[in-house]
């Protein structure tokens, strides 16, 4: 079984080692193996969750959500309870799209004036003979 240390995992996962502290200390991964010498060391199951978290924290799931998930997460039995967060998340994930997706249109359209706005200002600076008047 390939076991990971921590510098291995922050190259891997992008999270820091303050972070994969953190999260430890939070009950959102674990358990944590250590060596005879007190060091830690992942596996690759370790790598695979914080792939998980690291979609949800990146898509704005709250540690509170991340922390039930977590609690949720090693019993069969809470199946449906999983299913429902994370549907529940994907909607507002689906929400904050389609407002960045409104965000961005208005932004186009405020840049595509701005470029009219700069076209008709070249157009009124250039001498008659540019603009084949």
């Amino acid at each position: 079984m390939a076991e990971f240390t921590p510098a291995q995992v922050v190259e891997r996962t992008g999270f820091s080692l303050d972070t994969l502290r953190y999260y430890e200390r939070e009950g959102l991964i674990g358990p944590i193996d250590r060596t005879a010498g007190g060091r830690r060391t992942y596996r690759q199951e370790h790598l695979d969750w914080l792939g998980l978290v690291r979609c949800l924290r990146d898509t704005g799931m709250p540690i509170a959500d991340l922390k039930r998930y977590t609690a949720l997460a090693d019993d069969e039995s809470t199946l449906a309870q999983r299913i429902e967060l994370l549907e529940r998340h994907d909607r507002e994930v689906q929400a904050s799209i389609d407002l960045l997706l409104e965000q961005q249109r208005h932004l186009h359209e405020k840049i595509a004036w701005y470029r009219g706005q700069a076209a008709a200002a070249q157009v009124s600076l250039q001498p008659a003979s540019a603009v084949g008047w």
